[in-house]
């Protein structure tokens, strides 16, 4: 499998600015690879609820994480912040994934990118439920 190629910041239609923390630092100096998947849910999380799709404690349907992946192409430290960037690279019936990248403030060629997804469930059964009419007419505004 060949190794994926840092992507451009303009190649996400949507973008998110997240503080960086001291915690989110490793012994080495930078951040911990573990933390770029909190960043991951962020973006994804936050665009959900800025756009009514997601209300916490109160939504019927929710996404669960099936399905994930980072690649690292140059470090980012406190007290850097974090430029999300974020599309989505496919549509199914019940299940999207996410494309995000991670870039450094005033960079353009992402720091860290990979995929993120969601399945779509009924929150009690936890059954897949098909994506409504107008989520995927929101979704379809970050497809690439």
């Amino acid at each position: 499998m060949a190794r994926p190629t840092p992507n451009a910041l303009s190649d996400y239609p949507h973008h998110l600015t997240i503080p960086t923390r001291w915690s989110d630092n490793d012994v080495y100096g930078h951040i911990n690879n573990s933390v770029y998947y909190f960043y991951f849910d962020t973006v994804v999380n936050k665009w959900l609820i800025d756009n009514d799709h997601l209300e916490i404690g109160n939504s019927n349907i929710i996404g669960l994480v099936v399905e994930t992946s980072c690649s690292y192409f140059a470090p980012m430290s406190f007290p850097d912040d974090v430029i999300a960037g974020l599309r989505v690279a496919k549509l199914g019936t019940s299940s999207v994934t996410y494309d995000i990248g991670l870039f450094r403030d005033g960079e353009t060629q992402a720091s860290a990118q990979g995929h993120f997804t969601h399945v779509y469930v009924n929150e009690k059964s936890r059954r897949p439920s098909p994506l409504s009419d107008i989520f995927r007419e929101y979704l379809n505004r970050l497809s690439r």
